[in-house]
Formats: C-alpha cells, structure tokens, sequence
C-alpha cells in the first residue's frame, strides 16, 4: 500500500494497516449528521478543515457537492488491520475511476470518466478528522439541475423526511432571514420547499435575516426602550418591495459623540459574518484615549455582499454627520474591499493582520511541516523590517515548502500591501494594528458573542458589555486624572509625558523609556543637508529567549527636530519608539518635540476636544453637544465626590437630587 502522509500531526500507528477501496452505498450515516449539514452553507472543503467524526465529513463533502450538482462515494478506506479502525479515507466524484468493461448484453452507459476531484482525510492525533488533499476540479460538467439522480444524495432527502416534524404555530412575523441553505425554509419547519419527487427547489433565502421566535420582539422592543430613554438613540431598518427585514443599524448619542473625538482609525468587525455566527453581527469600533475599544455603531446585515456592505456604510457615516474616517481596517474580503472604495474612497483600507494570521492552522495545517511554515511566515511579517527583507523571506517560503501553487499564499501575496506591516509605514494607525505575535484583538463584543448566540441573547449582551466598557472607562479616567505616575528612570522624557498622558498609555511609553538601555552604538552614517541618518544597535529576544543585535535606521532632521524610525512604531502605536529616543538624547534633546505628543493621548483629551463655552452658546439641537457639555461639567463633581466619605454622600445627594427632576421633566 503507497501511503503519502501530508498531515503535521502523526496519525497513529499500531499494528499494521489496509486499503479498502469502496462504494458510498457501503457507507452508513446517521440521519441527525446529515439533517445538521443540510441546515449549513454549504462551503468549498480546503485544507486543514476538520470534524469530529468521519461521517460529519462525509455529510459536508455531500452537501457541498448537492449544490455543485455531483454525486460523491467513499473510493478508498485505510483501516488498522487489529482494531479494523478507519483513520484515513479518499472521498471522490462518482465519476472517479472506470468501471470493469462489461459482457452483459444492454450494459448500462458509462458514467465514469476518471474525474479527478476529491478528498483525502484522515484521523489526527486529536480523535478529528482533517481534510489533508484538495482537487475541486472536474473533467466533465456538473449540473446542480441534475443532483437528485445521484445515489448519494438520496440519503440527504431520507433524513430531511426523516427530520420533517408537524409545523408549530407561529405566534410572530419571522421577517428576518439569513444563511443559504440547501433544504431551508423558515415559514415551514425548514423544509417548506422540499419536493418529493425531485429532491429540493433552492430558494435563495440569503438576503434577508432569520429570527427564532421571540427574537424579532426582543429587537425592536429594545429599539423602542433605548428611543424613550435616549432621544438621541439612531436606528435604520432596511427593508424589501415585501416588507421583510434585510438589514438594520443603530448607534447611541455616546457612539456618536466618541466618533467625535475619536474618528482617525475605524475597524470594522465582520467576525460573526466570516464565521457564519447565529447573528449576522457587524460593528464599527475605533480605540479612545486609554488604548480601549470603544463601539462606533452596530448593526445586522442579511447578506454579505457588496449592495449590503455599501448600506450600512452609508448608514453609519450619515450618523456620524458624514466625516469619513482617515484609516479603515476590515477583514480580507473582496465584497468588503469594493464596499468600502464606493463609500470610503479617500480612506486609507487595510486588512487586520489578526484575522489573516488567524486563518493560518486552517489553511495551512494540512501541510507536512506546518509548523516550520508558520515560524517562517510570522518572521516575514512582524520581524522585515524593510520590504526587500520581506519579499525575500517571502520567496524563500514558498521555495523552501514547495508552495507555489497554493493560491491563499498567492491572494495574500498579492494584496500585501493592504495587510503587511512593513508596506504601511506611513499610515497612522491608532494602536489599532497589530504588529507582534502576542498582541490582541480590538474586537469589541469579544467574550459576549459567540457562534450560537441568538438576536435575543445578543440583546441582552449588548447592553451588559456597554456598560462593562464604560465602567472602565471612567475608572481609566478616574486613575488617569488624580494618581500621580510612578517613575522608572531620570529620564526627563518620561517626566514630561507622566504630565500628559493618560495612565494606559503612558506605561506603554515608559516600556520605550526603559528599552533605551538596550539600544547600543549610535552612530552617524549620512548627511543630506538638514537630515543626518544614524543606525541604532538594538539587543532583541527572539525565539528561545535569546538576544540578537538588530540595526535600526533612525532619520533625524536638525533644523525643525523632526525624527523617524524605520520601525515606525510612531505611526503604528502613536508615541516614539526607543530608538528614536535614543537618538533625541545623543543630540541633547531634553524634551519631546510636541508635534510627537498626541492631544488624543492625553488625560483630559475629551474636555479639550469641547471649546469653554458658556451654555448660552451651546447648541442645544445638536445631540453630541448636549452629550459632550453636561459630561464635562459633571466630572469635577465626580472627581471631588471621591475625596472622602464626606465628599462622596454629599456628591451622591446632589446627583440623586438631580436625576428626581430629570424624572420630572420627562413627566
């Protein structure tokens, strides 16, 4: 028996293996597997997949080909000759292989013609089944029109029979509706345009939302809360010629005041989306004056494609007063990319790298030697310090691995420029960038969402990770404005910035004070006029914990005390790098240059963002003045109530006080 292992992980080897070559009809699956995947989008199989038993594959190769119109079977079987236990299995096209030529007189007419698409799977050390070979590609045309022929579809059709139950009664409109599906219907039980003598008629069911009972209440009941107790609370419903519900979106007056003040870098986050979560979640999320995620608007789309996209974009940037943001980042996906060029178009787009790096187990964990793949991937990306060292590393990759032809390497490649962070230097990013292995995610609902969370659930969710959030934003601001900052070294950089920034962000700089000392040898190498370059000498700790010496090119401009890093961690994280510093100190700089003293980092950032105005000139028509002003009058009450216990009952019973006649108003 030839056996070629591609998998990283060894399978396991007891006693001695056999081949089996058979036919799906041999193959028994049980119907709750089948019924499970019949309510999935089906998605093309890829490398590294993998499933908890070797039917739950089965089922997810057959849906798949239902919908591509071929019919698949179980051509080769590997088993363990002692416990006769499968651990690895080729699932082919039906039209793999040639049959035996026949001696019967009325032989039936060839079907076969050695097509070559399939699958290869096999069990893993950890008891999964993992998809290790791909060929998608047929010899002959495939016709979803023709796929209730196909014997092997027949066992979906008897297990969505099997699975029909007597329709419940619906007590509320279902106007939402989500994912394409093969046998899908929400009006009848699932499976309301399911055809007997034929097998199903697709209905694409796609563009709309889906709602389990209970939900559509649950969403707009909380619409209709947040709109009495919040005037300034913003929602859209989209809906269709027929009523139903495609999409919606809403944001709050604190959403859009932070906008305000915040707005320079956006994330996008199309996790629930990609992931094909229960809620078709999409949140705009930008970073505030700690370095803390903060929500910049939500909403629920029913479609993931461009018309969709492009909807709730226009949707949020009216809400924000139609001020685009300068950096956008989303996930790598074309109908996003075109999306966000219609709407966006002078924005900077660039993908986040946490979510490609992400996807690397998936689509390349298949691969033999994984994981010297993945260490060489992550040294081309976060350790190139220059886009030659990239492309170098890059090529050597692919050369070293053999992986010319796989084309997710290939797209990413091609779109290194939106993703890569040595090709975006000269974009600001927020911190909202990630450019070291061990860094987090901005994600916001991180932790309250997860892949079966239903509109209900979510509802509840939402506000529950609001409020989590702003408690430690006012904590942050809190600690921020009365704690004095503990001082590491004499540095007189770090003393100036302890006068500014807020705590969080100050100890992210403090770390580039301290890493000064690791910086070695500054010298001179180049003078062009006003610019002198120097190269700094740098002790870092790269893998197994040992010190290796990199060079950093530092420009320094004399005349207007200008300064820039190769490592660019200015524009990345928005506060000067070691390197930097230490070349500010070789030219006897005392202080940081205030142009590299961000007003968006400092303590009282919001309070300035707002002009001292007496309230005479506020607006009071314009929802984020009426939010911004009675916030910063409200601090110093805040501050002076946490003084002593004195301060605080006396603080508390004006505020109290206050609220009564807020109350009383609204009466």
């Amino acid at each position: 028996m030839e056996e070629v292992c591609v998998n990283s992980e060894p399978v396991f080897d007891e006693g001695n293996d056999y081949e089996f070559e058979e036919d799906c009809s041999a193959v028994e699956h049980d119907n709750e597997t089948s019924e499970r995947y019949l309510k999935k989008e089906p998605l093309p199989p890829t490398v590294g997949l993998e499933f908890d038993s070797f039917d739950e594959v089965y089922d997810f190769y057959n849906v798949y080909a239902k919908e591509q119109g071929f019919g698949i079977r179980v051509s080769n079987s590997w088993f363990r000759s002692k416990r006769k236990e499968r651990y690895r299995a080729k699932l082919s096209c039906s039209s793999a292989g040639f049959k035996k030529k026949s001696e019967a007189n009325n032989p039936r007419p060839e079907t076969r013609t050695g097509c070559p698409a399939m699958i290869v799977i096999r069990l893993v050390d950890s008891k999964r089944w993992r998809i290790v070979e791909v060929e998608l590609e047929h010899n002959h045309p495939v016709n979803p029109q023709i796929k209730r022929f196909y014997k092997s579809h027949k066992k979906m059709i008897i297990a969505a029979q099997k699975a029909q139950q007597p329709p419940e009664p619906v007590t509320e409109v279902h106007t939402i509706k989500l994912y394409r599906t093969a046998l899908m219907d929400a009006g009848s039980n699932g499976y309301s345009n399911f055809d007997k003598r034929e097998g199903a008629n697709l209905v694409d069911h796609s563009k709309h939302l889906e709602l389990k009972e209970g939900d559509a209440h649950a969403v707009y009941n909380y619409f209709c809360r947040m709109k009495l107790t919040s005037p300034n609370f913003f929602y859209l419903m989209d809906l269709d010629d027929d009523g139903r519900l495609r999409n919606v979106f809403w944001t709050d007056a604190r959403s859009r005041a932070a906008y305000g003040y915040f707005h320079d870098t956006v994330a996008i986050d199309t996790t629930c989306l990609t992931n094909k979560y229960e809620i078709p979640l999409i949140s705009f999320v930008g970073v505030n004056h700690h370095g803390q995620s903060i929500l910049l608007g939500c909403g629920f789309l029913g479609h993931d494609s461009v018309e969709y996209f492009v909807w709730i974009f226009r949707a949020w940037l009216k809400c924000m007063q139609g001020r685009p943001p300068q950096v956008i980042i989303t996930d790598q996906c074309k109908p996003l990319q075109s999306a966000v060029s219609e709407v966006f178009p002078e924005a900077h787009h660039c993908y986040c790298l946490s979510y490609i790096m992400q996807r690397v187990p998936e689509r390349l964990g298949g691969l033999k030697g994984f994981e010297a793949i993945k260490r060489q991937l992550n040294k081309s990306v976060y350790n190139s310090l220059k886009i030659a060292e990239f492309e170098t590393s890059w090529v050597e990759m692919i050369r070293q691995h053999g992986l010319g032809d796989n084309k997710w390497l290939q797209t990413l490649y091609e779109e290194r420029q939106r993703w890569v962070p040595v090709y975006l230097k000269d974009i600001f990013f927020a911190g909202m960038i990630r450019i070291q292995e061990n860094e987090g995610s901005n994600a916001f609902f991180d932790g309250y969402v997860h892949k079966h969370t239903s509109f209900k659930e979510f509802v509840d969710k939402y506000d529950l990770a609001l409020h989590r959030r702003l408690l430690r934003e006012a904590m942050a601001d809190l600690e921020s404005r009365n704690s004095s900052f503990e001082l590491r070294t004499k540095c007189n950089f770090e003393v100036q910035l302890s006068k500014v920034y807020t705590k969080e962000i100050f100890k992210k700089f403090q770390s580039e004070v301290e890493g000064v000392c690791l910086c070695f040898n500054t010298r001179q190498v180049s003078v062009n006029g006003p610019i002198v370059t120097y190269i700094v000498k740098e002790r870092v700790e790269v893998e197994g914990g040992e010190k290796e010496v990199k060079h950093f090119e530092v420009l320094y401009e004399t005349s207007q005390v200008d300064i820039r890093c190769i490592c660019s961690l200015f524009n990345y994280k928005g506060y000067l790098c070691r390197h930097a510093l230490n070349v500010l100190n070789y030219n006897g700089v005392e202080e940081i240059p205030a142009r590299y003293i961000l007003p968006r980092w400092s303590k009282d950032f919001k309070f300035k963002c707002f002009p001292d105005h007496v309230s005479s000139n506020i607006d009071v028509y314009n929802p984020i003045y009426r939010q911004i002003h009675p916030y910063k009058v409200a601090i110093p009450i805040v501050e002076g109530g946490a003084q002593s216990p004195d301060h605080y009952k006396i603080a508390l019973q004006e505020l109290e006080d206050l609220l009564n006649k807020l109350s009383l108003v609204d009466n």
